[in-house]
């Protein structure tokens, strides 16, 4: 079997999970890096053994050998990337958000129509083991009709700073860079129902809390104290078209005891927990259980379902089959992230 060529366009700290996932697989084989820093490039390149080095992706999208593209860079890049790969004749995994406004989702989506290429947006968590079992139990109808969903991803103090607080390269804060994951997880769990309306909340009130001692968290490699246009939290009321809903709250920087995250359906025949562990809920003999399947993770394995999703879009590129996160739900991720954007600067309740 010819190795699929891969180029990565954006060499930050995300590459480094897609870069070691294609490393891993049979299948693959990493042709190109590109970032607008050389010297970073140059470093990734080395390390992983990547022959081609560019500071302009459109170079790289030129190489004739490359078959396909992983692209991690500032979310308002994202479509311009893609819409340029898909055309050039690359299958595309672009990392999360898949852009930042709805209208720029929907001229990705005309670009994968239009080329018929692959384009999969990068909602790891779907590729989660933990998160495959679950819908293996929720396809087997054991929860029954699903009807209401709880997320919460809470750091007490974790704004990255660089493009991450930048609204204008970013497109916001907790809610579109971390909220994102945990609300996918739950819409696609619940069967993907169509959304009609969101109600939400944004906060600016402590800032990057730069002031803070004795407590470390990760900083982007472009921290700046003085740049912070995003907001510190948010919080969602999400109505599904099928009478389902979802509540959310994110944050970057809170005054909360410490870092929480949670994942809950509840279902008309069960229920399941799936972060912080895993945990379905049921009934038998008119008697609750808390059962708790034996798994090697009780949470999410970050890195297994990094390799996961690379090999599900390796696959994909080969086969032509629609991966799991297709351009179209990239799409109606965008909706309800805008629509609670929306929703907050108008105080109001948004239709969708």
């Amino acid at each position: 079997m010819n190795k699929m060529k891969i180029g990565v366009i954006g060499a930050g700290s995300i590459s480094d999970m897609h870069f070691e996932s294609y490393v891993k697989q049979a299948d693959a084989e990493l042709v190109a890096v590109c970032d607008l820093n050389r010297q970073r490039a140059e470093d990734k390149a080395a390390k992983y053994n990547v022959e081609h080095i560019y500071t302009d992706y459109r170079e790289l999208l030129a190489n004739p050998e490359v078959d396909a593209v992983s692209i991690c860079t500032w979310n308002n890049t994202h479509a311009e990337i893609s819409i340029a790969a898909l055309r050039a004749g690359k299958h595309v995994l672009v990392e999360k958000p898949l852009c930042k406004t709805v209208e720029e989702a929907e001229r990705i989506q005309d670009a994968v129509r239009e080329t018929g290429k692959i384009l999969q947006v990068g909602f790891v968590r779907r590729y989660d083991t933990n998160a495959q079992l679950v819908k293996r139990f929720i396809d087997n109808g054991d929860l029954g009709e699903l009807y209401y969903a709880k997320a919460s991803c809470l750091r007490r103090l974790g704004n990255p700073g660089g493009w991450f607080a930048d609204s204008e390269r970013s497109g916001g804060g907790p809610l579109i860079d971390i909220g994102v994951h945990v609300i996918d997880l739950c819409w696609y769990l619940m069967g993907r129902p169509k959304p009609v309306s969101v109600s939400g909340h944004t906060y600016n009130k402590l800032g990057n809390r730069a002031n803070v001692r004795n407590l470390s968290f990760y900083k982007a490699a472009d921290y700046n104290v003085e740049l912070n246009t995003v907001e510190d939290m948010a919080n969602a009321l999400i109505r599904f078209e099928n009478g389902a809903s979802l509540m959310v709250d994110v944050s970057f920087t809170l005054h909360a005891k410490k870092d929480e995250i949670a994942v809950k359906l509840y279902g008309d025949k069960g229920g399941v927990e799936l972060e912080p562990e895993l945990v379905l809920v049921t009934e038998m003999l008119d008697t609750i259980l808390n059962v708790a399947p034996q798994t090697d993770s009780k949470s999410i394995n970050i890195t297994e379902a990094f390799s996961q999703e690379i090999s599900h879009f390796l696959s994909c590129c080969r086969t032509g089959n629609s991966p799991i996160s297709p351009v179209e739900d990239g799409l109606t991720m965008m909706k309800i992230l805008c629509g609670i954007y929306e929703s907050a600067a108008k105080g109001q309740e948004i239709r969708l």
